[in-house]
C-alpha cells in the first residue's frame, strides 16, 4: 500500500506519499480500507519531531479516519466486512490502510457521508472526554463553556455540543470572519483575542461570576487569565499546548475558587480507555448528529498524496473547521 511517511522531521515537504507494507489485523482488530483522513495539530507536531506515535502505534500519521472494513481479526464480532466506519486512531490515518482495535470503531452517522465522516472522531472523543465525561468534569445546561480556538475543529465541535445540552458558548478567535462562523454554529459570546481581554469580556457577559469550563489549546501563555476567568467552582481542561508548557500558577486563586485544573491527551490512552470514550459518543452523541443538531464543519478537502498542503493551511491556521485528505 501507500502511505504518507516522514524520512526526516521538517517542513510540509518532510511528508513524503511512498510505497509501505501492508498492514495486518491483530487480534481484537479490524483493517480498514480508508477513504478519507484528517489533520490534527498532533500530525504537525509528530511532522515536526516533537511528537512520537505511542509504542506500538503506526508511525504514519494520522490519528482519525473513515473507510470500509475489509478484514477481521480473531475474536472480532459486532463488526462485518463492508461495513462503513470511522476510526480513533493512535497513528496510521494518512495510508490506504490501517488496523483499528474494534473498540475504536464507529459506525458512519446518519446524513454524513463517508468522507466528511472523517471529521468526527478525534475532535468529538476529545470534547466529550474533556467537557462531558468524568467525575466534576461535567458541563451543564445553563452554565457557561469558554472555548478557545472556537474555530478550529475542536472549536466548532465544542460549541455545538454544548449549545445541545444547554449551556451559554464564549469562543476566542482570531477575527470578525473566525467569529462570524462561530456565531452561525450557536456561540453566544464572542472574543477577537487580538484585540479584546477573555477575561474582562467573559466576565462581562457572565454579570461577572465567570466561566464554568474553560476547554483550552493554548497551555501556559493562558494559564493564569485561565484561573481569572474561572467560576467558582469551574473546571479548566487543557488539550494543547501551543503558547507553551510552563507558567506559574497562583494555587491561591485556584483555591479561593474551589476551581480544578485537568490536563489531558487522547492519543497515548490506553485501548480500553479510548474504548470507553468511543462508547460514549456512540451513546450520546451520534444520536445528536444523526437528527442533525451536531454537524462536522470541514473547510477544505485535498489528495493524501498531497498532504503537504494541508499542512501548510494548518499552520497558516486560515482554516475553520477540518481539514481532510481523501485517496
Amino acid at each position: 500500500m501507500h502511505a504518507i511517511t516522514i524520512p526526516q522531521p521538517g517542513g510540509p515537504e518532510a511528508l513524503v506519499w511512498a510505497e509501505v507494507p501492508d498492514p495486518v489485523a491483530a487480534e481484537g482488530e479490524v483493517l480498514v480500507e480508508v477513504t478519507a483522513g484528517a489533520v490534527n495539530r498532533a500530525d504537525v507536531l509528530q511532522r515536526q519531531g516533537f511528537y512520537d506515535p505511542p509504542p506500538g502505534a503506526s508511525r504514519y500519521p494520522g490519528l482519525e479516519c473513515s473507510g470500509r472494513i475489509i478484514a477481521l481479526g480473531q475474536g472480532v464480532s459486532g463488526w462485518s466486512v463492508g461495513d462503513e466506519v470511522c476510526a480513533l486512531l493512535a497513528g496510521g490515518g494518512y495510508a490506504e490502510r490501517v488496523a483499528v482495535p474494534a473498540g475504536q470503531l464507529l459506525p458512519v452517522p446518519a446524513g454524513v457521508d463517508l468522507v466528511t465522516a472523517a471529521a468526527l472522531p478525534e475532535v468529538v472523543c476529545t470534547v466529550w472526554s474533556n467537557v462531558f465525561m468524568g467525575p466534576g468534569k461535567h458541563l451543564r445546561a445553563g452554565e457557561t463553556l469558554l472555548v478557545h480556538g472556537g474555530s478550529s475543529g475542536i472549536g466548532t465541535m465544542a460549541i455545538q455540543l454544548a449549545k445541545a445540552i444547554g449551556a451559554e458558548v464564549a469562543v476566542t478567535a482570531g477575527g470578525p470572519q473566525k467569529l462570524a462562523r462561530c456565531a452561525e454554529l450557536g456561540a453566544d459570546v464572542l472574543i477577537d483575542y487580538r484585540e479584546q481581554d477573555f477575561v474582562a469580556e467573559v466576565r462581562g457577559a457572565t454579570g461577572g461570576a465567570g466561566a464554568d469550563v474553560i476547554l483550552d489549546i493554548i497551555g501556559a501563555k493562558y494559564l493564569a487569565r485561565n484561573v481569572d476567568a474561572l467560576a467558582r467552582d469551574g473546571r479548566l481542561a487543557v488539550i494543547g499546548l501551543q503558547g507553551g508548557v510552563k507558567a506559574e500558577l497562583n494555587l491561591g486563586a485556584l483555591l479561593s475558587k474551589r476551581a480544578s485544573i485537568s490536563a489531558t491527551s487522547l492519543r497515548a490512552r490506553p485501548r480500553h480507555e479510548k474504548a470507553a470514550i468511543v462508547a460514549a459518543v456512540r451513546e450520546h452523541v451520534w444520536p445528536l448528529i444523526g437528527d442533525g443538531r451536531v454537524r462536522p464543519v470541514v473547510h477544505a478537502t485535498y489528495p493524501m498524496s498531497g498532504a503537504a498542503e494541508a499542512h501548510r493551511v494548518m499552520e497558516s491556521s486560515a482554516h475553520v473547521g477540518k481539514l481532510l485528505l481523501t485517496r
